[in-house]
């Protein structure tokens, strides 16, 4: 593609689909990340992929066709074995007498092209699509996901006697780094599965007699199919030869990071390893390195609070604390705002525990707690290299806040997370840990609470009727109603018939104004703050912005509702 890219770009130009700003800002993007630049524009959201490949299409001389209601007669998928149509990424889509037109996302790729006209003995003409609606009519059209080769290696565990006894030795195990070995395919077929899911976490729990295999996709658990107990150790002892964990501790919680690469991405796996009544338990944060280039843009922030965090962002100095549960999208928010704030003329420097994702351009301190390297000594060293901006992976403790109030109160930037379930709440924390209530109220310049909700899927959501005992519980007003278009995903293949695909945020933003400072002074309790900062500074509870998203229809009533149910408790009491 490198030769026809300047080519395929000036079909996209001349037709004034994209304006050279934008084409240029793409293929800086895509040089950075060393993703293709047809990606690059569909990632940036200046086309769609199909607008792409359809002028990648006309520019290679070659038909293009949009597969979203496409179906294909099974006598011609027939014609292309699944090894074949896999391991190309190519699709049988219609046979005139000797010619085969065969669905491809690569115009170059010749080899392919050869190799299929010897294996079929047909002419191939090749025909340009989607590579991702491609994948998802493999899947479709051979009734076999990547999925079920997981399903079918349990099966052949649980029916065969291959046997695993407990007492195999952590030496044998060692050796079993053949691809060959059935325990290692499983291992990477259950990580490349869970990938493929756009899973966050997989979960292996053992049981007295199964070992449960669940996966965590946009914040919900889903249970594959029981593994039989027989492999727990082995399964266990890949992922510590894969993690770098010493194989023979079985009693103390252990932690490792494995690096793997899955259809040419690469990913860090976080590994925890705790110990329970039936053996260890296993967690494995998946993360994706490409992925946490995230623009301020696709949090999914209201036009109002959009500006409000632009504006708190670049101020020369402050805290600015972000708060909500585990799993609640804080690192990602920090980390969209050290993207934006990453140039040249700025230093930043981080401590984490663990670093999460690589940041290029941004110095990352890791805590170890083994030698002393908490978050106060890093904060303390990395003030003495002179950094413009900080982040703090999370106030714990008394000392870390302080010496981040210090670092804020002398002309540093200061970003950091905090446990608290809302942002109010987390004025009287920084209280309770032993903060005097003068240095909040100097310090912090704004707390931002947050939540995830996951979005209608954009393939099956349709207008609904929400419940009248929703309606109440929302608190949503009668003027918004008349204005809304509520919409619910009704379940297809691109959801997995959940109706929902892809998560944003949902956001309560408090800003520290004269008159909550003051409250910040005297020590006022967090349901009087609360009241000051939604009548007097312009904030807007989670629910209350949750409720946006239900009239605009990127969400439901039962999203927003599940995580925010509280605060609906705290605004009637307020």
């Amino acid at each position: 593609m490198a030769k026809g890219r300047g080519d395929f770009t000036d079909l996209l130009l001349k037709k004034k689909l994209i304006s050279p700003d934008q084409l240029s800002e793409a293929e800086s993007i895509a040089s950075a990340t060393g993703i293709k630049l047809q990606d690059a524009l569909v990632k940036q959201q200046y086309l769609s992929a199909n607008e792409v490949m359809s002028a990648v299409a006309e520019f290679n001389g070659l038909q293009f066709v949009d597969m979203t209601d496409l179906t294909i007669p099974k006598s011609v998928i027939e014609l292309v074995p699944e090894s074949v149509a896999r391991e190309n990424v190519v699709l049988p889509l219609e046979l005139e007498g000797n010619t085969l037109k065969i669905l491809t996302a690569d115009p170059t790729n010749y080899d392919t092209v050869q190799k299929l006209q010897f294996i079929l003995n047909k002419d191939i003409v090749p025909v340009l699509a989607v590579q991702e609606q491609i994948q998802e009519a493999i899947n479709k059209n051979y009734g076999q996901t990547e999925t079920e080769s997981v399903d079918s290696l349990l099966v052949e565990f649980t029916d065969t006697a291959i046997e695993f006894t407990q007492t195999e030795s952590a030496g044998s195990m060692a050796n079993a780094d053949d691809s060959d070995a059935p325990v290692v395919r499983l291992v990477n077929l259950i990580i490349s599965e869970a990938i493929s899911l756009r899973a966050s976490d997989i979960h292996i729990e053992p049981f007295a007699d199964r070992v449960r295999v669940r996966y965590r996709i946009d914040g919900v658990l889903v249970e594959r199919d029981a593994a039989p107990r027989r492999l727990l150790l082995p399964l266990l002892s890949r992922l510590k030869i894969m993690g770098s964990i010493d194989i023979s501790e079985k009693r103390r919680p252990q932690d490792g990071r494995i690096k793997m690469t899955v259809h040419g991405k690469h990913f860090d796996l976080r590994v925890s390893m705790l110990p329970s009544v039936h053996g260890q338990s296993a967690v494995m944060r998946i993360l994706d390195r490409g992925n946490i280039q995230v623009s301020i843009k696709d949090l999914g922030f209201a036009e109002d609070d959009y500006i409000r965090f632009q504006q708190i962002i670049k101020r020369p100095n402050g805290i600015f604390l972000v708060t909500g549960p585990t799993g609640s999208g804080k690192t990602t928010t920090l980390y969209s705002a050290l993207n934006e704030l990453n140039r040249p003329d700025r230093k930043i420097i981080t401590a984490e525990d663990p670093v999460e994702y690589y940041l290029p351009g941004i110095n990352q301190v890791e805590v170890k707690h083994g030698i002393g390297l908490d978050f106060a000594r890093i904060i303390r060293a990395m003030l003495r290299q002179a950094p413009n901006i900080i982040l703090v992976g999370e106030i714990r403790d008394k000392e870390t806040a302080e010496i981040a109030v210090q670092a804020s109160l002398t002309g540093h930037l200061v970003f950091s997370t905090l446990h608290t379930n809302d942002a109010p709440s987390a004025v009287t924390r920084l209280a309770d840990i032993g903060v005097p209530p003068f240095l909040i109220a100097s310090s912090v310049i704004a707390i931002m609470g947050q939540r995830l909700v996951r979005v209608n899927c954009p393939k099956c959501k349709e207008p609904y009727r929400p419940e009248a005992a929703e309606i109440r519980a929302s608190g949503i007003t009668q003027e918004q109603i008349e204005k809304a278009t509520f919409m619910k995903g009704r379940g297809c293949n691109h959801c997995r018939q959940t109706g929902y695909r892809g998560r944003q945020g949902i956001f309560e933003m408090l800003r520290m104004t004269s008159i909550i400072r003051e409250l910040t002074f005297a020590q006022a309790p967090t349901q009087e703050i609360r009241r000051k900062a939604r009548a007097q500074a312009g904030m807007r509870s989670l629910l209350e912005d949750g409720v946006l998203k239900i009239v605009k229809g990127t969400t439901t009533f039962d999203e927003v509702l599940s995580t925010c149910h509280a605060e609906v408790l705290v605004a009637k009491e307020d």
